[in-house]
């Protein structure tokens, strides 16, 4: 619980710098600014950027040993499927749905480490999965979180809506082995709060599952 306090107050004093920093900056200064990060961190990782339409061509996959992500041009994120997943393609109705993640803040010069609720780095705790209840209608997709890191962190219980994109692409299922994999580039207006609020990019890699 020590080393979780110490993370939580970490990520606290992380948000009072940026805010500090962006002082002074216009909106479309930080948005250019994030622009200008997420094209250095594609290139910094040899990221082979596909479009929505090969994408569709590729049978709706991505092409890991490429290094591929498919861009969806409306919302700007990026993301990599790694794993389909041995499950189902949701229908309509509501889901518990937990979550496995790494998530670490894209700058200029490299990526910082923001939270996770997985054994990164050196931490020598494993969290519970993240909880979340999600609903599909159509293409569409909503989702609360319930419990987990996310949530206490950020202090908000809504799901960032980049991380509910990759639901119309996986087969997401009960079994541990056959977890959905993704990766992730989320820009700020489809991300968590202290993103939104601050104006910066984060990178992700998600594991989706659904609850017994």
């Amino acid at each position: 619980m020590k080393k979780l306090g110490i993370l939580f107050a970490s990520v606290f004093l992380l948000g009072l710098v940026f805010q500090s920093c962006n002082n002074g900056k216009t909106y479309a200064e930080m948005k250019e600014e994030e622009r200008e990060a997420i094209k250095r961190f594609i290139e910094r990782e040899d990221i082979n950027v596909i479009s929505f339409e090969q994408f569709q061509e590729q049978d709706s996959t991505t092409n890991v040993d490429e290094n591929q992500f498919v861009l969806f041009s409306e919302t700007g994120v990026y993301m990599q499927i790694v794993a389909e997943g041995n499950g189902e393609r949701l229908k309509d109705g509501r889901y518990e749905i937990l979550a496995r993640y790494v998530e670490e803040q894209i700058t200029s010069d490299g990526i910082d480490s923001l939270s996770w609720n997985t054994d990164y780095g050196n931490s020598q705790m494993v969290y519970p999965p993240d909880a979340m209840m999600l609903t599909k209608s159509g293409k569409s997709f909503s989702a609360t979180f319930t419990s987990g890191i996310m949530y206490t962190v950020w202090g908000t219980p809504y799901v960032p809506s980049g991380w509910l994109i990759p639901f119309n692409y996986i087969k997401v299922g009960r079994e541990i082995s056959g977890r959905s994999k993704v990766r992730l580039i989320v820009p700020h207006s489809e991300g968590q709060s202290d993103a939104s609020a601050s104006v910066y990019p984060c990178y992700y890699e998600i594991t989706y599952q659904l609850a017994r």
